[in-house]
């Protein structure tokens, strides 16, 4: 089954041709991440805007004239995200499905990120398993018992993981996107002085009985660290940063493994822009070696939003929608 998956939610556009799933045929990303640096974050009028100018150039890269008769489907993400953006994926893929006269498939962008690892893995991922999504606006459990079949265990109640990055990098005057930017120069302060010198920063909830996360708090306390202390000296910047990313990874490490225990499951399945933190990806790779399973994560292309993905999600789960009703919706959940 050939799928053209169309991905707009934030910033990124994703234009995609996926085959049965896994094989990608063509995967053409454009972002306005660039223009967003001098402002530390998204601007929901100027990822519109780009995604305008772009969707169409993308669709016409990827897609030949000789494979339009091919396609099978045409998927896209729905929500959640910002609603300018959505609209422009998700009514540019009704004109095209019903131009072309081909079915369309409704896919959660936050699913989306689940299957994003079916790009990359040799093996298929095994059922039942656990799914940490994890980016700028999302931290979500989920317990997938089939492609069909999963349910939400938890998630943030407030900033999501990739959202505290981003802001504690502007806290130390770092650039944008965060994540990279805290990973870079937390490098630079080693294990080594690690064991002779400590930061407390709080692991917020990691000890709770449920599974949802909150990273508010420890927000907070590296920004009141960083004014009291007055950190300004890359080596400061770089010792703040090291253990701000250990609380955050603790966490997400914690509440996987929890989740793993109490519902037998026999992957573990993380998708997301922080996916392709090294430190989060060696602890539970760690862990899942300890636990004996298999633990997937997307290549770092994938990792980032993408068409594929969705192209990917949708072979598996086949939501098949009108074309002519179906609505984004920025709100959406699970």
């Amino acid at each position: 089954m050939l799928i053209l998956g169309i991905e707009s939610t934030c910033d990124e556009t994703g234009v995609a041709l996926v085959e049965n799933g896994r094989t990608i045929l063509a995967n053409e990303i454009s972002s306005s991440v660039p223009l967003y640096k001098k402002y530390g974050g998204v601007i929901p009028e100027i990822a519109a805007r780009e995604q305008i100018k772009i969707i169409i150039p993308l669709i016409e890269t990827v897609v030949s004239k000789d494979a339009i008769p091919k396609i099978d489907a045409i998927a896209v993400s729905y929500g959640p995200g910002l609603i300018g953006s959505l609209l422009i994926g998700v009514e540019t893929a009704k004109s095209f499905a019903v131009a072309w006269d081909k079915r369309l498939i409704a896919v959660n962008h936050l699913v989306g990120h689940f299957y994003a690892s079916w790009l990359s893995a040799e093996i298929e991922p095994v059922f039942p398993a656990v799914g940490l999504i994890v980016s700028g606006g999302h931290t979500d459990l989920l317990f997938f018992e089939s492609h069909k079949k999963f349910r939400h265990l938890g998630g943030t109640n407030d900033d999501a993981a990739g959202e505290a990055f981003d802001k504690i990098a502007r806290f130390l005057g770092l650039g944008y996107p965060g994540g990279p930017e805290i990973e870079d120069i937390a490098k630079k302060y080693s294990d080594k002085n690690a064991k002779r010198e400590k930061i407390f920063f709080p692991k917020p909830m990691i000890n709770s009985q449920d599974f949802n996360f909150s990273f508010s708090g420890l927000k907070t306390s590296v920004a009141n660290y960083v004014t009291k202390n007055n950190i300004k000296s890359e080596s400061d910047k770089s010792k703040v940063a090291y253990y701000f990313q250990d609380a955050i990874t603790a966490v997400l490490l914690s509440k996987t493994v929890k989740a793993v225990k109490k519902n037998g499951a026999k992957s573990i399945i993380v998708g997301g822009g922080v996916a392709a933190n090294s430190k989060l990806r060696s602890l539970l790779n760690l862990q899942g070696s300890l636990l004996d399973i298999p633990v997937f994560f997307p290549d770092k292309i994938y990792s980032v939003d993408n068409g594929a993905m969705i192209a990917s999600a949708a072979f598996y789960q086949q939501n098949f929608v009108d074309a002519l009703t179906l609505s984004a919706d920025s709100g959406l959940h699970f």
